[in-house]
């Protein structure tokens, strides 16, 4: 079928070397070398206890997220200009207060919520839909995460993005994402990434975005519905797509495939956007309900296959 396309993108990436030249060595007698640029900074008894508090102060952080979990989010270090111990924290002051103890006279406690520094192209475990991953220089966006009866869990992702076996990255990060197994190619535009820790959820807004929706069902796209969703990493999450088809068939390089859903309106899908989750939102809040993933597109119609057709090739269910 002329004019179709898969829906990756061979951008290349590039890394820096870790050691872009050599490094020449200068001798220099340790009777009348320099000091260091930090020896200044005094080990005195101050500094040794301030240390010691900090070091007892992180302790005990360990300790309540362990017991109580990752709901509230610590920072928490020595300031030697201030001779404080800062901790900073989302948590409730009198879980604080409780935490710190007697060592509250020497922390200063400064309010806000501490972040892992991520997005969906530079992702991070539990892994994501709708990142952004990479196989040699083919660059594809990951699905959403399915799991067997022994409750192993996976993500899915379109089966053009790489062969069985091969090893799937974040994008910039250049995290391991998964394995590849099950590549349903030629017939079937879907595979299993494995291997890993993947979430229930799938990121939302634009392709920088660090935020995302839980994951609440799955299930078949419904012809005549205008208000699909799609999210990967080059175009983000775009709403208003029309489901025309669920029993389309679309023929591309890597083969035809049938049946697969076929849709249009809105901000289609472009390059790098295959594997993302297809999904729609829930009747009311903010969860999020898979029917697919993308596979390919010509910039009019895109394709995406079934999430029946996922959960029978794989004997899975939807995580959530």
């Amino acid at each position: 079928m002329a004019g179709f396309t898969v829906i990756a993108s061979t951008i290349p990436v590039y890394a820096a070397n870790s050691s872009g030249d050599s490094k020449a060595t200068i001798a220099v007698d340790n009777a009348v070398a320099a000091p260091a640029a930090d020896a200044t900074f005094a080990t005195d008894q101050v500094a040794a206890d301030l240390a010691a508090t900090s070091s007892t102060v992180g302790s005990k952080v360990v300790s309540f997220v362990q017991a109580k979990g990752t709901s509230y989010t610590f920072g928490v270090y020595a300031d030697p200009d201030l001779g404080k111990v800062i901790v900073e924290t989302d948590a409730p002051a009198r879980d604080v207060a409780a935490l710190l103890g007697k060592d509250a006279s020497q922390v200063v406690v400064r309010k806000g919520k501490v972040t892992d520094l991520f997005s969906r192209r530079d992702d991070i475990p539990a892994f994501w839909g709708g990142a952004g991953i990479r196989s040699g220089g083919a660059i594809c966006s990951s699905g959403y995460t399915v799991a067997n009866s022994a409750n192993t869990r996976y993500q899915v992702t379109a089966g053009h993005c790489a062969p069985n076996g091969a090893t799937e990255v974040t994008e910039l990060g250049n995290r391991t994402f998964g394995v590849v197994s099950g590549n349903g190619l030629p017939s079937k535009d879907m595979e299993l990434l494995g291997g890993q820790s993947y979430g229930s959820f799938i990121y939302g807004g634009g392709v920088n975005s660090s935020t995302g929706y839980h994951v609440a069902g799955a299930g078949n796209p419904v012809v005549g519905f205008t208000n699909y969703c799609h999210s990967g990493r080059t175009t983000g999450e775009n709403c208003g797509h029309t489901a025309q088809s669920v029993t389309a068939t679309v023929c591309t390089s890597s083969g035809c495939k049938s049946p697969v859903a076929a849709f249009t309106g809105g901000v289609l899908p472009q390059g790098g956007d295959s594997g993302s989750p297809f999904f729609v939102g829930s009747t009311s809040g903010t969860d999020k309900h898979i029917r697919g993933h993308v596979i390919a597109g010509n910039g009019t119609t895109s394709y995406a296959e079934l999430w029946n057709n996922v959960a029978a090739r794989y004997d899975v269910h939807i995580v959530t």
